[in-house]
């Protein structure tokens, strides 16, 4: 048996589709496709990944075949992996299942309770196919969220409370202490905030890579969910601001301070608004599992067209080009006459017409390697 004979009877033993492999993998479902039809072949890391999944050797695998593995220790490892692999529907869905329930503050019993209980016992009622949250992806997007939220946040909080000790309206009073202070809060809230900010993004980037692909374990009660949360968040960070501009104006009716603390008070209604806002807008956001795919896919696409054979010419071909006009261009410039407009000129020619001229060219040479690419890919799908 060939390597995709192999991979697909494992999948078949273990009633796993190719989208629940690519999440364990941490690859794409068109990786796994690939492999199976044998237009691409995994990595070394990803082969010795597949065996300690289904307890396989890398020689059955690869050369041998599954069904009738050269030692028998082969046999008793693919049971116990097996049971391993099946056991995961129950445990992780089931955890997964109440800890965003218990996020949103639902309750067990609600309309999948008996779904969500059966989960959290390791077994799924009777032909129930239940998605499964194998990868985290719900952790890693209420962290990612929080920390963002937090980080705006923080920048905001530490502009107001630097405002509170403005030289104009300081709760200090007139102090040279004010200003030294106004510089920390600031600073302080600025670190804060790209200390929550950055790691988050890159951790965010790195699941991405990770997990290109992610199934939709997501029901329609937790859509429902997030959609009023995110309203509920609306109409309350709208109050915050709304109070905030406010006291912003019966200060200035009533106090005649149009600077200093009331705008600090009013960046604190800000802060917690945005929070808000950002926090429950990515969650709402993350829902869109079938948009995250997509992007994945898509950036998948756009790689390997950049990391291929004619790709990789048409770049060559396009530096080159690009370096010659820019040669020809400061040739031009240095050398040649102003004109009437004052531009440099070589007969009467400007001298950034190389520019628009090698961007042209570079724009002919990419439709040329698109067409070369797809007409190699024609002949090799035949």
């Amino acid at each position: 048996m060939s390597f995709r004979d192999n991979l697909q009877y494992l999948r078949a033993q273990r009633s796993m589709t190719q989208e629940q492999l690519a999440m364990l993998l941490g690859v794409s479902r068109q990786s796994i496709s690939k492999w199976e039809s044998e237009k691409a072949y995994p990595e070394m890391d990803k082969l010795l990944m597949i065996c300690d999944m289904f307890g396989c050797t890398l020689d059955d695998l690869v050369l041998g075949d599954v069904r009738h593995p050269a030692a028998a220790t082969a046999v008793s490892d693919t049971g116990a992996t097996g049971a391993a692999v099946a056991a995961v529907s129950g445990a992780v869905a089931g955890q997964d299942a109440v800890r965003r329930n218990a996020f949103a503050g639902g309750d067990a019993a609600g309309p999948s309770g008996s779904v969500r209980q059966a989960g959290l016992r390791g077994t799924a009622p009777m032909g129930v196919s239940m998605a499964q949250d194998v990868t985290g992806y719900d952790d890693h997007a209420r962290s990612f969220a929080w920390h963002i939220a937090a980080g705006v946040a923080s920048i905001l909080v530490g502009v107001g409370l630097g405002m509170l000790f403005d030289e104009d309206n300081s709760l200090l009073g007139v102090s040279p202490a004010n200003d030294v202070l106004q510089f920390v809060f600031i600073a302080l809230g600025v670190v804060t905030g790209l200390a929550l900010i950055i790691p988050a993004s890159m951790g965010h980037s790195e699941f991405r890579r990770r997990h290109p692909y992610v199934e939709d374990f997501y029901t329609d009660d937790d859509r429902l969910r997030s959609s009023r949360n995110l309203a509920i968040a609306v109409v309350v960070g709208i109050g915050l601001i709304l109070v905030g501009v406010a006291q912003i104006i019966t200060s200035e009716q009533l106090l005649g301070l149009d600077d200093g603390w009331p705008v600090g008070i009013l960046l604190f209604c800000v802060a917690l608004a945005v929070s808000l806002f950002i926090y429950f807008g990515i969650r709402h956001g993350h829902m869109d599992i079938a948009g995250y795919n997509r992007e994945a896919s898509e950036e998948a696409v756009k790689r390997d067209e950049e990391n291929d054979f004619y790709g990789k010419i048409t770049g060559s071909v396009c530096g080159i080009i690009m370096l010659v006009a820019t040669i020809v261009g400061l040739w031009m410039l240095f050398t040649g006459t102003p004109g009437a407009d004052g531009a440099a000129r070589v007969a009467g020619v400007p001298f950034w017409i190389p520019w628009p001229i090698g961007g042209v060219l570079c724009g002919v040479v990419g439709i040329a390697g698109n067409i070369l690419r797809a007409n190699d890919q024609h002949r090799r799908e035949r």
